[in-house]
């Protein structure tokens, strides 16, 4: 009994110790990795320690979590890589889904004019995949090892199994209702090498996955044009035709990847390079640290109600914009420069009373063209040159729209649902959205993904990025804040408890972690709050200061930041 009470009283001191002074970041001296999944971290960190750079790197993590990490990891999805080189040169490979060609404006509202489920689960509401080809054309202009060789941990991992950590398992079983919808999703996740009849997997279980294996090799020896023209791309769309799925042969044989320009902004010196449309994350980030910039709203602490209130308005003003004006720019006029102008910025900030919360039902969008002359992973990687790559792709919801293709082994995305399926309707993630971003055959849906590199002095600061649908951009854009206006370290700067606002619903999201009297004091200021409501985004971190490399893992998830 003496030892049990010892025990526990040590472990309450290592709590209040954790708790007063936090955990410490992760350091290295040369290269170091952050990932959501442990495995595909430690494989990031192999490649760099053999000779490869920051983009081998990604695309042998980015393939690996697309093993061991089902619930976002992906090759029959899409995403964005941002890259910055060690001399300052930088730029962004959209590899978004798209619609198939078959698509239509009202696709998803029934006889009524109500919006369907099948943008969500099923075989229609896959949009295009774009992961194999945006990481191949990756890697044939800014890699330098083997393609083949940088699939093979994949591989392995799919072949021989691994052994699944408590909330991989967790997850799975909470997507069971999801998953056996697809007989071969039931049968690979719900059904683990045989050992079972039923139920959920057990934390520990290995997750053995070969037809998914012998995908990766064809596209290991073929390329990306084995997923896109070749047999995986055949039985895909044999798969599509006889499930009344709508991708083509094809849709397949024309989708690119888009190398694009980093959009570029400077926020109290510091450079920051970030995503243009079709994510609306640059963009929204962008225009909410502008209307910061000169107001002293930091002043009062981080966490404390002014500076909450202020942050909420702040969110609430560019949540309206994103879901009027943005979309895909290959689509409709976006107007960027425009919705971050000086003096669009300088009116928009002028309504913010510092004292009271604005209804969102009085905001509405602003006037930004007047001034003209888009459920996710993560990873960070940067190299021993000082090359550095923020990687977001996302299958939509958690494990996709359910569907595993039979003999190919991956789960499809539920992209389509990221379009405005009835323009003014919430989506998956309660998103208001426009006309802007209504679906159009090959057309983008528009993103909320945000990877993002910021420079000090013009040299490499932090690279970030995250996971968590409508809430990503508010997550970067506090981890931003807490190191560059409250001097936070880069893992006080994750762990710090953060809030969303996204214009409508009109309500604050809190992490826990926010004081009663902070909360009590917001709703005095007229702001309804939701507390305890769940992480805002599962950011993560590479800073790179006094020649060391910091990792913070977020600790709202399993992950891992590792280094040399």
């Amino acid at each position: 009994m003496r030892s049990q009470r010892l025990a526990a009283s040590v472990a309450l001191i290592l709590t209040l110790l954790v708790a007063a002074f936090g955990r410490e970041p992760v350091r290295a001296r040369q290269a170091m990795v952050v990932a959501q999944e442990p495995n595909a971290a430690d494989v990031g960190v192999t490649v760099l320690k053999s000779g490869g750079n920051a983009v081998d790197a990604a695309v042998a993590v980015a393939f690996a979590l697309a093993v061991t990490h089902p619930f976002a990891g992906n090759i029959g999805g899409g995403g964005f890589l941002l890259l910055r080189l060690a001399d300052g040169r930088a730029t962004f490979i959209d590899f978004r889904e798209a619609a198939p060609g078959a698509a239509t404006h009202d696709m998803y509202l029934d006889a009524s004019g109500q919006v369907t489920r099948d943008s969500l689960v099923g075989w229609r509401a896959a949009g295009v995949p774009g992961t194999v080809r945006g990481l191949e054309l990756a890697h044939k202009k800014y890699g330098r090892k083997r393609w083949a060789e940088l699939l093979q941990p994949a591989i392995e991992f799919a072949l021989q199994g691994f052994e699944l950590s408590y909330s991989t398992a967790k997850s799975i079983c909470g997507s069971s209702g999801l998953l056996e919808r697809s007989p071969d999703s039931k049968r690979i996740f719900l059904r683990l090498n045989g050992l079972k009849t039923s139920g959920c997997p057990e934390p520990g279980e290995k997750l053995v996955q070969p037809e998914l294996a012998r995908t990766l090799e064809r596209i290991a020896h073929n390329g990306a044009e084995e997923f896109y023209t070749g047999e995986t791309a055949e039985r895909l769309a044999a798969e599509m035709k006889a499930n009344g799925g709508l991708i083509t042969l094809e849709d397949l044989k024309n989708y690119r990847a888009v190398e694009r320009r980093p959009l570029e902004g400077v926020y109290k010196g510091y450079g920051i390079l970030t995503a243009p449309p079709p994510s609306s994350g640059g963009v929204a980030l962008l225009e909410m640290l502008g209307l910061l910039e000169g107001t002293g709203y930091e002043k009062p602490g981080a966490g404390s109600a002014a500076s909450t209130h202020y942050l909420a308005e702040v969110m609430r003003r560019a949540y309206a914009d994103r879901a009027e004006f943005l979309g895909d720019s290959d689509f409709v006029h976006v107007p960027v420069s425009g919705l971050l102008n000086p003096r669009y910025l300088a009116g928009l900030r002028a309504t913010i009373d510092p004292a009271r919360a604005t209804p969102s039902t009085v905001i509405g969008s602003g006037a930004a063209p007047a001034f003209e002359s888009g459920q996710t992973t993560h990873f960070n990687v940067i190299d021993a040159d000082g090359n550095a790559v923020a990687l977001t792709y996302t299958l939509n919801g958690g494990y996709g729209n359910g569907v595993t293709v039979p003999g190919l082994g991956f789960l499809l995305n539920n992209e389509m649902d990221d379009f405005a399926a009835k323009p003014g309707t919430p989506n998956l993630f309660g998103l208001i959205q426009g006309e802007a971003n209504a679906i159009a055959p090959r057309k983008r849906p528009l993103s909320s993904m945000t990877p993002t590199i910021v420079t000090r002095d013009g040299k490499l600061y932090m690279v970030l990025g995250a996971p968590g649908g409508a809430r990503i951009i508010n997550g970067v854009l506090q981890v931003i804040l807490n190191a560059i206006d409250w001097k936070m370290d880069v893992q006080q700067a994750v762990d710090q408890p953060r809030l969303h606002h996204q214009w409508k619903p009109d309500r604050i999201c809190l992490e826990r972690g926010f004081s009663p009297d902070t909360i009590e004091l917001l709703r005095k200021m007229g702001h309804e709050v939701e507390p305890d409501s769940g992480a805002v985004a599962s950011v993560e971190v590479l800073l790179v200061d006094g020649g060391w490399i910091q990792g913070a893992r977020n600790g709202r998830s399993d992950g891992k930041a590792t280094g040399y």
